[in-house]
């Protein structure tokens, strides 16, 4: 393995003002589990954009009819850290790795057992998901987006100091079209190692006989009334009484 358990990780959870309460379990239900020392960042878009932050994030969006519209490709999307999780490796000053993931998670395991799959043949590793969503709407009603590799970045290993990971700049952050930064556009195929699906388990569409290790409640969770009675609802419930 590349790295040592002993080293404190860094890992990056996506966080939208709309679901502080999704953020704080992901948060606690992560550090609860975890045997080795973290260090974790809030991915907060308004962090990453204001003055006093260099301006590392400066992409744009506006609003139609209650729906987030991304300024670049004019394309819906759905929270505030959709485009910020691209900003990894330029935050790891291109060295080391981490993870990335969104804030609506549930950890069951421990996240030292996921670092045993690091290899640093890998630019980044994720779990493959075939997954195309049948609703037209998720959350709280906005539009659910449907592209190629979709949830692939909602769960990534990066290696930072991967040589290819240092053609994704800043400027490709801000303005690329969002399609080419979820597929990995800047990558080779192959340089995209794949992880088992238990590491991002997706309510509602993954496999009922996978015993996840972490559950993603990627249409809308617990925090949700329309989700309140989806599966893992009671032990999310109970981690946030924790």
């Amino acid at each position: 393995m590349s790295i040592s358990k002993s080293d404190i990780f860094k890992v990056y959870i996506g966080y939208d003002k709309s679901e502080d309460e999704a953020y704080q379990v992901c948060r606690s239900s992560l550090v609860r589990h975890s045997s080795i020392p973290l260090y974790i960042q809030k991915l907060n878009y308004y962090d990453l954009s204001w003055p006093g932050s260099d301006g590392i994030f400066t992409r744009k969006w506006y609003m139609k009819d209650g729906q987030s519209y991304d300024i670049i490709d004019k394309r819906p999307f759905s929270t505030e850290f959709s485009f910020t999780r691209f900003l990894v490796p330029i935050l790891d000053q291109y060295n080391g790795w981490s993870l990335f993931l969104d804030c609506d998670f549930l950890w069951r395991a421990d996240i030292s057992d996921l670092l045993d799959f690091i290899s640093d043949e890998y630019a980044v590793m994720c779990v493959k998901h075939e997954h195309i969503p049948v609703e037209f709407q998720k959350m709280q009603g906005v539009e659910q987006s449907k592209y190629s590799r979709k949830n692939w970045s909602s769960f990534v290993l990066w290696n930072s100091g991967h040589p290819s990971n240092r053609k994704l700049t800043r400027n490709d952050v801000n303005t690329r079209e969002g399609r080419w930064l979820h597929n990995f556009g800047w990558l080779d195929d192959n340089e995209i190692g794949e992880l088992p699906e238990e590491w991002n388990w997706l309510e509602g569409y993954s496999d009922l006989g996978i015993n996840p290790k972490c559950v993603h409640f990627t249409r809308g969770g617990p925090w949700w009334t329309k989700y309140s009675d989806c599966l893992y609802s009671d032990e999310w419930r109970k981690a946030k009484n924790v």
